[in-house]
């Protein structure tokens, strides 16, 4: 149940700062360095190496589906989170830094590279939820949708400078040798490797090992309830009980099915978008790594004003404004090509020497990603305060567990569609298709949830 007030300071950026340690594994590995790497540079090519890469998010997604729900309420029941946390965190560590090793153009690594990506992404989510159950016990219910858009932000900002350090200070243009700042890379990194994009592993392990520590030392643990073996008894019965009271109530279970819908198209979107780009522009590191630093400064402004816009109307308005943010914004994408914008308008190819973002096609898929990073923070951050305001008080915390369930329980179906899709009609853009249509089927679902008025913020 949230409390009347606020924790202290000191907890509450313990909180926040593990969306700072965490967010590097998602900006550096899934999206914008690690990702395009392993599709242009260790697959054969970046139709097959987004197909390897949805197959391996698919296989993660599938595990976090069936494990999450019961994890969490085995937690839950016996109150800390904290081990969990700390547990999972380790796997993560060890697996970011395997990724050093996917060489390129060397089919052995494959194997090796897809394996430690599919489970350092089943414990950074299995991190993330125990971290998220934390949420309701830190300031009030009224503040809820300002704190967890401030979280979203700050984790935003963390992913932006550790991709600032990656791009201009370790990875390199393999035809020049130096990086984004005109520096040779630190540590002796070798360029013809790509030493600097397989260090984005290793680098997201010891950010996470560095910046998780404030939380372990000054944010409480929910105190201990009991032992292991109860605990699993009485967390695997009460959510079943929360699962059999769920048709009863309407509202709740359409949020949570629209919740499974979108997200699932929102995971498909970041585990793509920088695949994609490299793919249809043939963008290196530094051209997506720019890219995203320029996401995710319209990200943290989104996330940061999503909040408060949060606490002001409340988390439905939010939540359909992103999506129809991300509906327009999807198919803005797929109507760009390497020499045509608005699916009709030709416009002159790339030129030799043209410099950054040289084409036409180039600036309006840049411009397009900007619309996207605004309205991904807001849906995330708000998604978490609106289940606040469905859920009966007493059970506030279950229902916590059922918004991850939600997340997560098709969460590989996103990616695996995408995957199918490319393999089957050989197109980049006919696997990205799918994600417009999540989006509008969440919308269209989250339309019909009725919020009691008696949960909605004060203006």
């Amino acid at each position: 149940m949230p409390q009347s007030k606020s924790a202290p300071r000191s907890a509450i950026a313990g909180w926040i700062l593990f969306d700072w340690a965490a967010q590097p594994y998602f900006t550096l590995v899934t999206t914008f360095v690690f990702a395009p790497y392993f599709a242009s540079a260790v697959a054969n090519d970046p139709v097959q190496g987004q197909a390897l890469w949805g197959y391996a998010t698919a296989c993660a997604g599938i595990v976090i589906a069936f494990c999450s729900p019961v994890l969490g309420a085995i937690a839950d029941a016996a109150g800390r989170r904290k081990p969990w946390i700390a547990g999972f965190g380790a796997v993560l560590v060890v697996a970011s830094s395997l990724l050093w090793f996917g060489k390129p153009r060397d089919p052995s690594t494959v194997p090796l590279v897809l394996v430690a990506f599919a489970i350092g992404t089943i414990a950074v989510e299995f991190a993330t939820v125990f971290n998220n159950a934390m949420m309701p016990n830190l300031v009030p219910a009224e503040k809820i949708g300002s704190l967890s858009g401030t979280g979203w932000a700050i984790g935003y900002v963390g992913g932006m400078i550790s991709l600032v350090i990656t791009l201009g200070l370790l990875a390199a243009d393999p035809a020049t040798g130096k990086t984004l700042l005109g520096l040779k890379p630190l540590f002796g990194l070798d360029a013809a490797t790509h030493q600097g994009d397989r260090a984005s592993g290793p680098l997201s392990a010891l950010w996470f090992l560095l910046f998780v520590t404030p939380l372990f030392l000054f944010t409480p643990d929910h105190p201990g309830r009991m032992a292991v073996v109860p605990a699993i008894r009485t967390g695997l019965a009460t959510l079943a009980d929360t699962l059999r009271r769920l048709p009863q109530r309407r509202d709740t279970a359409l949020f949570l099915l629209a919740n499974m819908i979108y997200a699932d198209g929102l995971v498909a979107l970041f585990a793509f978008g920088g695949i994609y780009a490299a793919g249809t522009f043939g963008w290196q590191t530094i051209e997506i790594g720019i890219f995203g630093i320029l996401l995710t400064i319209t990200g943290t402004i989104g996330a940061f004003v999503g909040g408060r816009l949060d606490d002001r109307f409340g988390p439905k308005p939010v939540i359909l404004t992103a999506l129809a943010l991300l509906i327009i914004g999807g198919t803005a994408v797929l109507s760009i090509g390497r020499d045509v914008i608005f699916f009709v308008i030709q416009v002159a190819p790339r030129a030799a020497n043209a410099g950054l973002y040289g084409s036409a096609a180039e600036k309006a898929y840049v411009a397009v990603g900007l619309l996207l990073g605004i309205a991904a923070g807001p849906l995330q951050a708000a998604s978490r305060t609106l289940l606040v305001r469905l859920a009966p008080p007493e059970r506030v915390t279950q229902h916590f567990g059922l918004l991850a369930l939600s997340g997560k329980v098709t969460s590989f179906f996103g990616p695996l569609l995408v995957a199918l899709v490319t393999t089957f009609a050989a197109s980049q853009k006919a696997g990205m298709a799918v994600l417009v249509v999540f989006f509008i089927i969440g919308a269209a679902l989250l339309m019909q949830v009725r919020v009691p008025r008696s949960s909605s913020p004060s203006p």
